[in-house]
């Protein structure tokens, strides 16, 4: 006489359901063992290096800070010349020579930023463009000044709007850099120089209207009747 088959609790159903579980993964590792380690190895190398590299990262814009505090003090003092190709036989090593050994580090970036302005400062416009251009940081206060150099730039080459256009943008990166109003008022001689009076008229109100407590603010009433 055949026995009443048992019926299953639902605890024993999920306890089978776990054993045949466990045992399909054991299962699926044993299959596939040596690929598992080949890839667990990709990932281990590929974490070792990323290590490496953010820890080596680290290190050279800690050497790009020491380097560029030493050229900052030179390139105060306006001998600019000096603190683009530093001091020879010295451990002053220049603006240049730090952009090219960290370049793509935060303060390699930086250094960019006072190379070019000691190219623009000499009259060396084209040279300076470059690096301004060439700025990758992610600092707010040199993309405005990388952007307000290009408009610099462009002035120079009398191309007025494109002047104009570069310098309403470095005064739009960000609402807390000083030189805003400065970087507006720039912006609304430049699109006077090129007939748009009607840009001018409104980054120039601008200034009225957002920095009206700047020195700046002063003088701008004379270009406005200009927009007239």
């Amino acid at each position: 006489m055949l026995k009443k088959k048992k019926k299953l609790t639902k605890k024993a159903i999920k306890e089978d359901k776990l054993v045949t579980s466990f045992n399909n993964t054991l299962a699926f590792i044993d299959e596939y063992r040596s690929k598992i380690m080949l890839y667990g190895g990709i990932v281990l190398v590929t974490v070792v290096l990323i290590i490496f590299f953010v820890n080596r990262n680290i290190q050279l814009n800690q050497q790009a800070g020491l380097e560029l505090s030493r050229m900052v003090t030179i390139y105060d003092s306006g001998s600019y010349l000096e603190a683009i190709n530093g001091k020879p036989g010295t451990k002053l090593i220049g603006l240049k020579k730090i952009v090219e050994d960290y370049s793509g580090t935060k303060n390699g970036e930086t250094a960019k930023i006072y190379l070019a302005n000691s190219y623009n400062f000499l009259g060396k416009y084209d040279e300076a463009f470059k690096y301004f251009k060439d700025y990758d940081g992610n600092i707010n206060m040199y993309k405005a000044a990388s952007l307000a150099g290009q408009g610099d730039y462009y002035a120079s080459k009398k191309d007025y709007a494109k002047a104009g256009d570069y310098f309403e943008k470095a005064a739009h990166i960000n609402e807390l850099v000083a030189l805003n109003p400065e970087y507006l008022l720039k912006a609304g001689i430049n699109y006077l120089f090129a007939g748009n009076k009607t840009k001018a008229k409104e980054v120039l109100n601008n200034i009225k209207t957002d920095y009206k407590t700047f020195t700046v603010s002063n003088q701008v009433d004379k270009y406005l009747v200009q927009t007239e």
